[in-house]
């Protein structure tokens, strides 16, 4: 694909699927963003994260499915914005398909590295919050910070440390502790 191709913003899903293998991007109002590989701390977070959310659901007995990246997610369910959030918490299963999620999830969580930063502060969190995303974290490993968006209670934003609990805002008895996960 050429890369003057990718600043257009006249591209469509096809476009993501028809990416050489092994190739990631995501698609946002009809423009291509590439992905880089992510390094290990990003996936012993991700690991982390997914794993206490999993068995906190499983625990309580909840009907919310959570899936790591690579996951599909049409957030407008329309063929122009397609996003691969490193974890997806969706607890409406009419919008989970073959295909991944059509529709917004409830809870996003992006774990941002240097070259994703913009993009997760800026792009994402306008495109999460219109298309109706409950909670939205941005966990910043080189700062060891976690910023929580609570969209559906319209409290703003708080900043966590890794070393502090951090609450979950669309399940009221689950706190997350970074600095533990990774013990």
């Amino acid at each position: 694909m050429d890369l003057a191709l990718l600043e257009e913003n006249s591209h469509t899903i096809e476009d993501i699927y028809a990416l050489p293998e092994g190739e990631r991007a995501e698609l946002i109002d009809g423009r291509i963003y590439m992905m880089a590989p992510p390094n290990t701390g990003h996936q012993r977070i991700l690991g982390g994260l997914y794993n206490a959310i999993c068995n906190y659901v499983k625990a309580k007995g909840g009907s919310c499915e959570v899936f790591p990246a690579p996951f599909a997610v049409f957030l407008n369910q329309d063929d122009r914005d397609y996003v691969e959030p490193d974890i997806s918490v969706i607890c409406d299963g009419d919008k989970i398909n073959e295909k991944g999620c059509s529709g917004a999830p409830d809870w996003i969580i992006e774990i941002i590295s240097p070259s994703t930063r913009q993009m997760d502060y800026g792009i994402k969190l306008f495109k999460y919050r219109t298309a109706g995303v409950r909670e939205y974290w941005i966990v910043n490993p080189l700062k060891k910070t976690v910023t929580v968006f609570d969209f559906e209670h319209e409290k703003g934003t708080d900043q966590y440390s890794f070393e502090d609990t951090v609450p979950v805002c669309i399940y009221e008895d689950l706190g997350i502790n970074i600095s533990e996960l990774l013990a």
